[in-house]
Formats: C-alpha cells, sequence, structure tokens
C-alpha cells in the first residue's frame, strides 16, 4: 500500500513539470494495477488550493474521479492521528501537512510515501517518485 501525497495529484490538476510521470501513476491507480491511500486531509487541501488558483470548475470532475478509482481509498484522520501527527511535527521538524501524511503512513502501515516533497526523505517510511 502506497500514501500518495497532495502533490502528485496537483502536479496533474495544474499542468505542472511532472505531469505525465504523476498520470501514469494515478491510472495505474485508477485501473487497481496498484493500491495507494490518500488522507482525507488530502483531499482537503486540494479543495482549497484548487479554490486558490481559480480552478472549481474542474472540482467537481477531480472529486467525482476519485469514486473511480479501484486501487485508491481515502483514509480518514482520528483525532489520536492529529495528535501523533503534531507530536512528529515537532520530533520530526515537519509542517503539520507532512506530519499528517507520515502519521497515517504508518497507520495504515503504508510501504512508501509517493511524493516530491523530500521532507519525507529519512522518515521510517520510504519516499518514492514516479515513475515507479
Amino acid at each position: 500500500m502506497l500514501l500518495i501525497d497532495t502533490n502528485i495529484f496537483l502536479e496533474v490538476l495544474l499542468s505542472r513539470a511532472r505531469t505525465e510521470e504523476s498520470k501514469e501513476l494515478l491510472v495505474s491507480l485508477r485501473d487497481g494495477k496498484r493500491n495507494g491511500m490518500i488522507t482525507d486531509f488530502t483531499v482537503h487541501s486540494i479543495i482549497a488550493i484548487m479554490e486558490r488558483f481559480g480552478k472549481l470548475s474542474e472540482l467537481k470532475t477531480f472529486l467525482s474521479s476519485l469514486l473511480a478509482y479501484k486501487g485508491l481509498f481515502v483514509y480518514s484522520t482520528t483525532i489520536a492521528d492529529e495528535i501523533r501527527s503534531a507530536e512528529f511535527a515537532l520530533k520530526r521538524k515537519l509542517d503539520m501537512d507532512d506530519a499528517i501524511q507520515y502519521s497515517s503512513a504508518l497507520s495504515v502501515k503504508a510501504s512508501a510515501i509517493v511524493s516530491f516533497d523530500k521532507h519525507f526523505d529519512g522518515l521510517d517510511v520510504p519516499r518514492l517518485e514516479p515513475p515507479l
């Protein structure tokens, strides 16, 4: 099980430099060729970012597309996860969004965090980048 970080989706949604390799991973998750998870925090972050970039018209399409993913589930963090995240933020010098992802990866025993964010390097869950 892979934890897919927010920036993988944003590469595609905002047509950034690593769109194609990110899209390849997302298609494999959509088709059920790979298994992964995202946090509810990721979904909410994407909503806020898409609004900030004036892309609300694409937001409904994105949210609806999540229902079609055969190999992806959304993990809802608990208050206990949030407390542990705050502890990781302090101990590991992570910002809260990275700490929530890391804590969630540990909770679901993710084999890796797929992200372009190097803040995940050196943690107990390895970081991978697409293509995988």
